[in-house]
């Protein structure tokens, strides 16, 4: 893929997986809606509480993949450092993201019906990136 194309592939729409280390065991795996916009840094959310949350400080390197799964198979995979850790507000990150994942509709019906959390946003910098598109094989 070019650069634009994996870009604009990971900008769209698809539940992530995402690898983290953990010491002694293989990478902790686990889907996460993300949000990324071509040329920036790629977030997610998660309650710091969690496993992915207490694996993740500053500096953690980690691995992001999404895929279509549709023939012919199209992947881009993301490594790169967590750069920051920062507060999550229920306006502007968990209301967007849900609209974003389940409709304008439906996004802020599901926020809503949650109970308050201490979420916080994990942000890493895209610095390797793995692509494949199976239209050009």
């Amino acid at each position: 893929m070019t650069e634009e194309e994996r870009e604009s592939f990971l900008a769209e729409v698809r539940v992530a997986v995402v690898a983290i280390p953990r010491n002694d065991l293989g990478p902790l795996t686990t889907p996460v809606w993300y949000w990324y916009e071509p040329g920036g840094n790629l977030w997610f959310e998660t309650q710091p509480t969690s496993r992915k949350g207490q694996l993740m400080q500053i500096g953690t390197r980690i691995s992001l993949c999404v895929q279509d799964e549709r023939p012919p198979y199209t992947y881009v995979s993301v490594e790169g450092p967590i750069v920051e850790i920062a507060e999550d507000d229920r306006d502007l990150h968990e209301i967007p993201m849900a609209i974003r994942y389940m409709g304008k509709e439906d996004g802020p019906n599901y926020i809503t019906g949650l109970p308050p959390s201490e979420w916080k946003r994990y942000i890493m910098h895209p610095e390797r990136w793995l692509t494949m598109d199976g239209s050009k094989s």
